[in-house]
């Protein structure tokens, strides 16, 4: 039986390692595929690995879909249920910032290196005259640590995934305020089959969206923190992967 290797988009929360470990036992089992499950610690070594062909199936962030659909082959299946990809802007509880407009050049900010949530927090704070050239961005291993960095003073703002903020515990939280959350609402992280597995595009689509109905499936659902899946079509990724090359511009 050929091994088919599944990966998941770095930016997921570390709290959901095992969750995706168990993930990936029931999608074997289910799809009687032998699946391994190959996590990354940054987005650059993951596409190294899919320019060279050692990626199957991916839960993929948004910036990558066009690389991966029009460059490797890959098809979208699915995009979790109301979990649209969006940016929070955030500054220390007690930091004089209280709005965008409020930013000045030399603003400097934290982040992870979460590719679309980078891209829209800097499209975002372009409406206070900043870009790349009159702001300092430090790259940090995780969103806790963008947390630590504004609460610190070592950061003015910091760029989260809406997820990864609300995730955030509440001593945390209290001691920072949120600017702005995005509303975008039609970017998606979205589960995608490569071209060696395109004959069982069916059976995977079916096997995920139908995952709730089963206790089991239920609770793995659980333990990656979704509620479940819906169908995302070939219009819809599409339309997703030109309004992000529209934001890139």
């Amino acid at each position: 039986m050929a091994k088919h290797n599944l990966t998941v988009s770095p930016d997921f929360n570390p709290d959901k390692i095992a969750g995706w470990y168990i993930f990936n036992t029931w999608l074997q089992t289910t799809l009687k595929l032998d699946v391994h499950l190959e996590l990354y610690n940054s987005f650059e070594a993951q596409r190294e690995d899919i320019k060279n062909g050692k990626v199957d199936i991916i839960y993929a962030n948004p910036f990558d879909a066009a690389m991966l659909i029009r460059e490797q082959g890959f098809s979208a299946l699915v995009k979790p249920i109301d979990r649209p990809d969006e940016a929070v802007i955030v500054a220390a509880a007690d930091s004089s910032v209280s709005c965008i407009d409020d930013l000045q050049a030399g603003t400097k900010i934290a982040a992870t290196d979460d590719p679309d949530i980078n891209m829209i927090g800097m499209r975002t704070i372009e409406s206070a005259d900043l870009d790349e050239n009159n702001t300092s961005t430090e790259t940090v291993v995780s969103y806790i640590v963008v947390a630590k960095r504004i609460i610190n003073g070592d950061a003015d703002v910091g760029f989260f995934l809406k997820d990864a903020y609300d995730d955030l515990s509440n001593l945390v939280k209290s001691q920072l305020k949120v600017l702005v959350t995005s509303q975008i609402s039609v970017i998606y992280h979205s589960f995608m089959l490569g071209p060696k597995l395109a004959e069982h595009k069916p059976m995977v689509a079916d096997a995920l969206l139908t995952m709730g109905d089963s206790d089991k499936g239920a609770g793995v659902l659980s333990a990656i923190g979704m509620q479940g899946w819906e169908t995302m079509s070939e219009e819809d990724a599409e339309f997703m992967i030109d309004l992000m090359e529209t934001l890139r511009d």
